[in-house]
């Protein structure tokens, strides 16, 4: 049976389709994402957008742990840079588990990830 990450727990109030990968970290036993998240009203850190922001942003890391097994199906070295001149690796498109696996797509590119911990968002700022 294949998930999405809208049904993780520790994942609430996070939307990612709209998030910015600002850098990836590959550990021992842990994969992490730096991201500027959007986070949405279910969020117990969410507060009304900037002004002129679309939604509220918040720079966290998309962490998962206890990882046995990671798999890169493709990597891509594209960078964007927004009109403020910030680069970032692009968004995370999907998320699903399956099988006992993540498997996460975005513009940086597909990694599947063995793990028996859900995904959780820690926030840096």
């Amino acid at each position: 049976m294949t998930s999405d990450y809208t049904q993780f727990s520790n994942l609430s109030g996070v939307y990612l389709e709209d998030s910015f990968v600002l850098g990836i970290s590959e550990l021992p036993r842990q994969l992490s994402f730096k991201m500027e998240a959007v986070l949405t009203p279910e969020n117990p850190h969410y507060r009304p957008p900037n002004s002129g922001e679309q939604y509220c942003y918040a720079v966290g890391e998309l962490v998962f742990d206890e990882v046995t097994q990671i798999e890169w199906i493709t990597e891509s070295p594209n960078r964007y840079t927004d009109a403020a001149g910030e680069e970032d690796l692009g968004n995370i498109d999907s998320l699903t588990k399956e099988d006992g696996s993540f498997h996460v797509e975005g513009d940086w590119g597909e990694v599947r990830i063995h793990s028996a911990n859900e995904p959780h968002f820690d926030l840096t700022d």
